[in-house]
């Protein structure tokens, strides 16, 4: 049992159309922030004159400040009024972009990145909100939606980022990406409902029930690391993608390479679809099949490493299989235990991102040594680690 909670949960607002449509933009354009910087990393490196390698680590420590952010932001979500948690939380974001943008050395460019991981955790508090205020039949098709929105902003992140870093330079897309949080606080200050806490206890005993879900709740464990697992091979691809796009025989730059966020962004549209199956059908079936087509993306991206075409397509399955298992496992989780909706979010968001920076750090490394082939291994290896301990140990735990 978790500590502290409140016996009886308070009424929450209804969730309409126009709040899940809010939450769903919103969700996208926040979690945009974190992969601005992918498609840019090669003109950061001529920028600063430093290595590929070196100007990788501003991608890794994006995404172990969302880790961080995760863990000691979001289950404030359990204790304190939501909307005034995230109205706070956007002038941290804005603060970050900024920093980033007029940042003078690949260093401070490092920390504002941490800084923009860290604050950028406010999709983490739109999807346990969309998940308590749905009706239990149609907490799957809710969790899709504000879920497609997330996914087609980390993808057309890169788009955007690409065209406007060969344009105006990679400092002008930090720029704008300030703007636009401005614009959308504003949004989110008037339309937003708020959403009491149903804990009642202090900071401490809400981090110290982090632990006490991950003791009690195996379902929650492996969903974790599953979806760790699965986020390494994801962050594995788009880290590496532009420096195989520079190289020969291709020889694009970052417009090209953000380019290919529209084409995943096909794999994203299929999340509502996803929360819909995961209403009706069995959801391990449904995680063990969405496992195997990223496995089978990278079998692609090595085979067709050469060909835009065999890219393209890898592309679109590893984005659907990435989702799928995404939908899947927060589907999960959120049936677990109502009143730690965020917790639980936090325990498997946290784990998910830091599989993603750590995916993101070995093929930076294994670019270095092996280039393309490196890259992929290490999306080969992560995955068909997901599937193995999927099917091992959902069998077990009927998760």
């Amino acid at each position: 049992m978790i500590p502290n909670s409140a016996n009886a949960p308070k009424p929450h607002p209804e969730l309409t159309l126009s709040i899940l449509w809010l939450m769903t933009i919103s969700a996208g354009m926040v979690v945009a922030n974190i992969y601005y910087n992918q498609p840019l990393l090669g003109e950061i490196a001529r920028t600063f004159r430093t290595t590929e390698a070196r100007v990788g680590n501003i991608a890794m420590l994006t995404q172990v400040g969302y880790a961080l952010g995760l863990v000691f932001i979001v289950p404030l979500g359990d204790m304190l009024r939501r909307k005034k948690l995230i109205l706070l939380d956007f002038v941290l974001i804005i603060f970050s972009l900024v920093l980033a943008a007029f940042s003078p050395n690949v260093y401070t460019l490092m920390a504002a990145s941490l800084l923009i991981g860290i604050s950028s955790v406010v999709p983490q508090l739109f999807v346990p909100m969309a998940a308590q205020l749905a009706k239990p039949e149609a907490r799957g098709k809710a969790l899709g939606f504000v879920m497609s929105g997330l996914l087609i902003g980390i993808l057309l992140s890169r788009t955007l980022s690409g065209f406007v870093g060969a344009h105006l330079g990679w400092r002008a897309m930090f720029l704008i990406a300030a703007g636009l949080m401005v614009l959308l606080w504003v949004a989110l200050c008037f339309m937003l409902p708020e959403v009491h806490p149903d804990f009642k206890g202090n900071y401490k005993s809400l981090m110290r029930s982090l632990g006490t879900l991950i003791r009690e709740e195996p379902v929650l464990r492996l969903a974790a690391v599953r979806g760790g697992l699965c986020f390494a091979a994801f962050g594995a691809f788009w880290t590496t993608l532009v420096f195989l796009l520079q190289a020969p025989p291709f020889g694009y730059g970052s417009e090209v390479a953000g380019a290919f966020g529209l084409v995943g962004a096909a794999g994203a549209l299929a999340a509502s679809v996803m929360g819909r199956l995961s209403d009706k059908m069995n959801i391990r079936h449904i995680i063990s099949g969405a496992i195997f087509l990223i496995i089978l993306s990278y079998l692609i991206f090595g085979i067709f490493s050469t060909s835009i075409t065999g890219l393209v397509l890898g592309v679109i399955l590893l984005d659907l299989g990435v989702q799928a298992t995404h939908i899947g496992n927060q589907t999960l989780i959120f049936s677990l235990n109502p009143q730690a909706r965020n917790r639980l979010n936090t325990v498997y968001m946290g784990t998910y991102f830091v599989g993603g920076a750590l995916g993101t750090w070995l093929a930076s490394q294994a670019w270095q040594r092996w280039h393309w082939n490196g890259a992929v291994g290490v999306g080969l290896a992560t995955s068909c680690l997901a599937l193995l301990l999927h099917l091992y140990f959902s069998r077990r735990k009927n998760a």
